[in-house]
C-alpha cells in the first residue's frame, strides 16, 4: 500500500533551518508529481510547493518563495523540504502528498515545525 512517512520537524528559532524528508514506498515514485502541505492550528490545508516527476519543475507558494526549496531523489524514493528563514508564521503540520499542491490522492502523517524563539 501507499506510504509517506515524514521525519526531520522540530523546534527552531526564527531566522533558522530545517530540512524535512519525505520517504514514499508501495508505488512507482518516480512517475508522480509530489506536493508538500502545511495546515496552521485552526486553519485549513495551504499547499506549499509542487515538483515535478523528474524534479526539473518546481513551483512554490509565495509565502515560501525564496527561503524553501524542494527537491527528490528518485533513486533513494525521498522528497525533501529545505527550509530557511524560518518564520513564526511558517508554525505548522507539514505533510507530503502524492499529487499537485492540494489536489492529493495521498498523503503522510505529517511532521511538526515550530519557529518560535
Amino acid at each position: 500500500q501507499v506510504q509517506l512517512v515524514e521525519s526531520g520537524g522540530g523546534l527552531v528559532q526564527p531566522g533558522g533551518s530545517l530540512r524535512l524528508s519525505c520517504a514514499a514506498s508501495g508505488f512507482t515514485f518516480d512517475v508522480y508529481f509530489m506536493s508538500w502541505v502545511r495546515q496552521a492550528p485552526g486553519k485549513g490545508p495551504e499547499w506549499v510547493s509542487i515538483i515535478s516527476p523528474g524534479g526539473a519543475s518546481t513551483t512554490y507558494a509565495d509565502s515560501v518563495k525564496g527561503r524553501f526549496t524542494i527537491s527528490r531523489d528518485n533513486n533513494r524514493n525521498t522528497l525533501y523540504l529545505q527550509m530557511s528563514s524560518l518564520k513564526p508564521e511558517d508554525t505548522a503540520l507539514y505533510f507530503c502528498a502524492r499529487g499537485t499542491g492540494l489536489g492529493y490522492d495521498a498523503r503522510g502523517q505529517g511532521t511538526q515545525v515550530t519557529v518560535s524563539s
